[in-house]
């Protein structure tokens, strides 16, 4: 079974354009400096959980549903539904385990994580990258290219056959917390598997 998942310009007499105001261009180096060192961070704190909605796409279906992802350090737990079917898919693992996926069929397990997802809903899901892609991380696989907005923060990521576009909140909606910014929005694609995925919520769990 799948996952069934002007801005206007007012013209005034007399009135005079205003060039944006340019940004100095990102220093790479420095860039790069504070991505590796947001990734050494990020590996320390790694039992944390996200809520948000999904949407996903192979070029012919498309459909869209919620996602509650829980990274519990050695334990991991992913569930996708689309409220419309009520259809649910709860995908688990733990360190060193197989991966396993409950839904409507039963419960299938194997040591692929993609192969099993496509196999139970016809997706291609890169969840075994996607809890370091979906925090603004790059996993250990060799990056093709890497670009950083103007605040210096990873926009977009090539990695494992995989482009990655990232959204992160804007100045004023940034909120002053002890741990590193979190992205609101991923867009990933692999030739006509695309998967978008928008961070409603992130938590940090004690």
């Amino acid at each position: 079974m799948r996952l069934v998942i002007a801005l206007a310009c007012g013209v005034l007499a007399g009135c005079q354009t205003v060039a944006p105001k340019s940004l100095p261009p990102v220093d790479a180096a420095a860039a790069d400096a504070a991505q590796l060192q947001r990734e050494q961070r990020l590996a320390d704190e790694n039992r944390w959980s996200l809520s948000g909605r999904v949407a996903i796409s192979n070029g012919k279906d498309g459909g869209s549903g919620r996602i509650e992802w829980v990274n519990d350090d050695e334990s991991l737990a992913v569930e996708l539904s689309a409220p419309i079917t009520r259809q649910t898919w709860r995908l688990t693992a733990s360190e060193n385990g197989p991966w396993c996926v409950e839904g409507q069929d039963g419960k299938r397990c194997g040591m692929d994580a993609e192969q099993l997802l496509r196999d139970t809903t016809g997706w291609e899901i890169p969840v075994a990258s996607l809890g370091e892609w979906l925090r603004g991380m790059r996993t250990d696989a060799p990056s093709r290219e890497v670009r950083y907005d103007d605040a210096g923060r990873l926009s977009h990521l090539q990695q494992s056959g995989w482009t990655i576009d990232y959204r992160w909140p804007e100045a004023g909606a940034r909120v002053t917390t002890d741990h590193p910014e979190m992205p609101t929005r991923i867009d990933a694609v692999k030739g006509q598997a695309k998967v978008k995925l928008v961070a409603d919520a992130w938590h940090w769990l004690p």
